[in-house]
């Protein structure tokens, strides 16, 4: 427990998604091992300590996903938008004044990227998402730096490597921790890596999967805020024809996520809260 509390105490500065998978796995631990000592302590049951730990941990793991699906429908009620909308940063303050963060940008740098252009998209009354945009030497790998609150005031920070090829093909490769779980348009090839927290060997990863999709490469020629608005109309349509989103009309009733794209997002966010992987859907 005091382990757990420790680790809680240095993920409140770094929003570490490895840190808090950690975490979560002792959690459930220390909570099913604690129960079911102090129910045999009380003599609540003669159980042996190992079923009454395999029965705290499965009543834990129940509650939680409670916890989650009831999380899950709060998003489909309320006016948090599901595809923001983006607008050119102007303030200036798209990065964090944070080493942590600065360090990042200096490797980004170090790397051959080329700042192109910062965006931000409103999500709540002065809460906002922030985005910078980066384009590699040759122009055709962008990459995508975006800054997500969290609670506590914290930050944690996603990147999103994206080429096209001269066929059509966008190729995706990032390390964002959030549960999406919807549907990807068929010329995108989409590679979620959250375990992956370095730049370094996500761009190796990004480049390994370029050199086996054999295809022409072709440079970036739209600027960032046409294209990723662009790409949020797109998922928005799809995933509403698809059967992830209600149709507009049905969204004061039965919200704005379908019941089967709650139980997808539910399925994926257990997955990314316990594995760091998203979730396989047939």
């Amino acid at each position: 427990m005091v382990v757990s509390l420790v680790l809680m105490r240095m993920n409140q500065h770094y929003a570490s998604p490895t840190l808090a998978i950690i975490n979560r796995w002792l959690r459930w631990g220390v909570m099913a091992g604690g129960l079911a000592q102090i129910t045999i302590h009380f003599g609540w049951s003669e159980r042996p300590f190992a079923v009454l730990f395999l029965v705290f941990l499965i009543g834990w793991f129940m509650l939680e996903s409670i916890y989650h699906w009831l999380a899950i429908h709060a998003m489909s009620v309320s006016p948090l938008p599901l595809f923001p909308r983006f607008a050119l940063n102007r303030g200036g303050d798209e990065w964090p004044v944070q080493a942590r963060f600065l360090r990042l940008r200096d490797r980004i740098r170090a790397s051959g990227f080329k700042h192109v252009q910062a965006l931000r998209a409103e999500v709540a009354t002065s809460l906002y998402v922030r985005s910078s945009f980066y384009h590699s030497e040759d122009g055709c790998t962008r990459l995508q730096v975006t800054f997500l609150p969290q609670p506590m005031g914290n930050l944690t920070v996603c990147l999103h490597l994206a080429t096209q090829t001269a066929d059509g093909r966008r190729i995706v490769t990032d390390n964002h921790h959030l549960p999406f779980a919807g549907f990807y348009p068929e010329h995108w090839w989409v590679e979620r890596r959250p375990w992956c927290r370095s730049l370094t060997r996500l761009l190796r990863r990004h480049r390994d999967r370029l050199a086996r999709a054999a295809g022409t490469l072709v440079p970036w020629t739209s600027e960032p805020l046409q294209d990723l608005n662009e790409q949020q109309t797109e998922l928005e349509r799809l995933n509403t024809q698809l059967g992830f989103l209600n149709p507009s009309p049905e969204h004061e009733e039965r919200g704005r996520i379908s019941s089967e794209g709650r139980y997808r997002v539910w399925k994926e966010m257990l997955s990314l809260n316990y594995l760091g992987r998203p979730a396989r859907y047939e």
